[in-house]
């Protein structure tokens, strides 16, 4: 006849626990070697009596390093979890806020924009409108600035053209006078070559200014001619009639 399963209770007699936990606690250990030698695997194993008193077994690696591995991966276990469901309960409520000020937001847009404004009291009005005062003055200040530094950069642009256009004028000058200067030196180089040409030629004839013909030149040295003898006949005639 086979034997029975053994129920599993606490052992009333004190006795008989006492031969139990001693026999059960040698194939405990023994069970804890085998597995560490067939399955090269890290065993600690660690037994209190009824009375306090401690049994342990670890492998090769001492009991510490085992008990500090299991406390380094139980708190990364730990943390990992708390993480979890710190992280979901954090993104909730990020959530929740970024919603209400997303709403906020847009709530003062819209009364900015001079819309939804029954539900606002005089204080919330007079404190909007000085809001938008305060907004308007920053907008002309910032305005002003800008112009103001659009109309000195315009300024120095005109004095830098202004620059340039006296540089080139100048230029322009100076090149005018070389040409002018070139010119005149060629003039008096080309006057210099034909001065013995000219030398050499016959004087020119005399040219009438008033305009006259050699002709009418000599019929006037006639007539002139001609005055002056008159007298001459008629004295010549008087002595004859006489």
């Amino acid at each position: 006849m086979g034997r029975g399963r053994v129920q599993l209770k606490r052992i009333e007699n004190k006795i008989n626990r006492q031969v139990t936990f001693s026999k059960r606690r040698g194939g405990l250990l023994k069970k804890a070697h085998e597995i560490s030698v067939l399955c090269d695997a890290e065993v600690a194993l660690v037994v209190f009596s009824h009375k306090g008193k401690l049994f342990e077994y670890s492998t090769d690696s001492c009991m510490e390093k085992i008990l500090e591995r299991y406390e380094r991966y139980s708190y990364a276990e730990r943390q990992l979890t708390a993480t979890d469901l710190n992280s979901q309960e954090n993104w909730t409520l990020e959530y929740n806020r970024l919603k209400a000020k997303v709403e906020l937001l847009q709530r003062n847009h819209r009364h900015y924009l001079g819309e939804e404004l029954d539900s606002m009291t005089l204080k919330e009005l007079q404190n909007l409108e000085h809001q938008l005062d305060n907004a308007l003055k920053h907008i002309r200040s910032r305005k002003n600035q800008l112009m103001y530094e659009s109309i000195s950069e315009l300024q120095k642009k005109e004095r830098a053209i202004q620059e340039q256009n006296n540089m080139l004028a100048k230029q322009i000058k100076e090149k005018e006078k070389k040409v002018a200067q070139q010119a005149q030196w060629e003039q008096q180089n080309h006057m210099t070559s034909m001065s013995p040409f000219l030398l050499a030629q016959p004087p020119l004839p005399c040219l009438n200014i008033g305009g006259t013909f050699p002709e009418e030149a000599q019929a006037a040295r006639r007539n002139e001619l001609d005055l002056t003898l008159e007298p001459i006949y008629s004295c010549h005639l008087g002595c004859f009639t006489t």
